[in-house]
């Protein structure tokens, strides 16, 4: 994705100001150094999650773009990897390796090896002023790739057409590539049986918010309310939320293994994450009992670049729910993450003018879960280093150093899912209905963390608060 140049630009001046390393997350992915973003060839294969990356190997500002690399059996410790796919320098020409996917080849439709890992994923040619799509393959579990010789295999010979994701369609018996075509504001799917030679099936575009450019698509099926017989197409394009701010908007219809029919009209708009640092976030493929989990980029923003610079999202899993305003993407953090026992449990605790303060927790990597029930506020909330969670009524106001959002929420009880890691917060609002991601770089002496209440008390129904290290 191209879309932050300016701002990977700009970074470096940061780079000056010697940065206290106590603000690199515990529990989020960060690389051992240098930049990182978006998150590619997320796949599931014996027993280990991997995740690639966008990554520069030589510097913690955007470029020479490689397939960084790291493997996890838990999705909360990860293993540093050497670079899987590194940049192609030649005489003549400079390839990027751009965003894509990876796929589990059981069959050996491509020819590369029975069990062979393939990544798709764009060629950038800055030269040529040219992005097309390239294969590459691994015969040692995804240790390693070679390039296929036949490259590129879907070649337009545009500037824009980037970051393939494909999966694998059982039931056609082929394979399915979801690409996009950023300045058109469209996304193309495309047919293959051996990962070498595609056909165009059709194009889908112009919908929801137009904004900004396409980028960065997924298209997967998933169960309504975890019903077999009622399936739903997840199709999320990362382009821009609400306020024209970069993030993820979702599309739920019907796929016929050619087309996608969108269930809403073409003006409606419906987002991943309502916060402005959550971007380009794909599916992992091939996981166990048709499981569906994500993982996306937070933003770095104005982060001082040094000495690394990104970060990842918590991984998340996704289901489609039925909502009286029609089925809806719910998220939470993934049930593969396994936390050691609360740190802190209340029930049935009261608060009034006076706030609980989490009193023993000191290191800004807090992982909060809280219901709030009855009571005569007028207000009431979670008060965050440089972040506040208020609700007032129906309304859930999230206002961080930057900015803030307001969204609506039904009366009741209220349960938030609070992820506050160092310099990332990650919101989840009754369940993952809604979900706001922020980054905030607050001093280290700055980290009190309490529930309060204003103008009446309210009732805290329920309380776990967790120290991941």
């Amino acid at each position: 994705m191209k879309l932050y140049h300016l701002l990977c630009c700009l970074l470096p001046l940061f780079a000056q100001a010697q940065v206290d390393t106590t603000q690199r997350p515990v529990y989020h992915f960060t690389p051992a150094k240098n930049w990182i973003n978006d998150p590619n060839g997320l796949i599931y294969i014996n027993g280990q999650y991997h995740l690639y990356y966008q990554y520069n190997p030589f510097d913690t500002k955007w470029g020479h773009m490689s397939w960084g690399h790291a493997v996890s059996r838990d999705l909360l410790h990860w293993q540093h990897l050497p670079v899987a796919i590194p940049e192609v320098v030649k005489p003549d020409t400079t390839t990027w390796i751009f965003s894509g996917s990876a796929v589990l080849d059981k069959s050996n439709t491509s020819g590369f090896g029975k069990n062979s890992i393939v990544a798709i994923y764009t060629a950038d040619q800055p030269n040529q002023q040219k992005e097309s799509q390239f294969i590459a393959y691994s015969n040692d579990g995804g240790m390693s790739y070679h390039q296929y010789a036949g490259n590129p295999v879907i070649d337009l010979h545009k500037k824009d057409f980037r970051d393939p994701n494909v999966i694998w369609l059982e039931k056609e018996k082929h394979w399915l590539m979801t690409v996009a075509l950023p300045n058109e504001k469209k996304v193309q799917f495309y047919k293959s049986t051996d990962l070498k030679h595609w056909t165009l099936l059709s194009e889908f575009g112009n919908q929801g918010d137009t904004r900004k450019i396409w980028e960065c698509p997924s298209l997967t099926p998933i169960h309504v309310d975890g019903d077999p017989k009622k399936t739903k197409w997840l199709l999320m394009v990362s382009s821009g939320n609400q306020d024209a701010e970069t993030g993820l908007q979702y599309f739920t219809g019907d796929f016929d293994g050619k087309e996608f029919k969108n269930d809403n009209n073409a003006a409606h708009q419906q987002f991943v994450d309502y916060g402005p640092a959550f971007y380009a976030a794909i599916p992992y493929n091939h996981l166990p009992g048709e499981k569906r989990t994500m993982i996306g980029w937070l933003m770095p923003s104005n982060q001082p670049a040094y000495p690394w610079t990104g970060s990842m999202s918590i991984p998340r899993d996704l289901a489609l729910k039925t909502t009286p305003e029609g089925v809806r993407l719910f998220q939470q953090p993934s049930s593969v993450i396994k936390l050691p026992a609360a740190k802190l449990e209340k029930q049935d605790l009261v608060i009034d003018d006076q706030p609980f303060v989490l009193e023993q927790f000191k290191n800004n990597t807090n992982w909060i879960d809280v219901t709030f029930s009855s009571g005569t506020a007028a207000a009431y909330g979670i008060q965050l280093p440089q972040v506040e969670i208020t609700c007032k009524g129906t309304e859930l106001v999230i206002a961080w150093k930057d900015g803030k959002k307001t969204q609506t929420v039904p009366k009741g009880d209220l349960r938030l899912q609070v992820l506050q890691d160092k310099c990332s917060v990650e919101v989840f609002v009754n369940g993952g209905a809604q979900v706001l991601t922020c980054l905030v770089y607050p001093p280290k002496e700055d980290h009190e963390v309490s529930l309060f209440a204003r103008q009446g008390n309210v009732k805290v129904k329920s309380l776990k608060v967790w120290e991941p290290k």
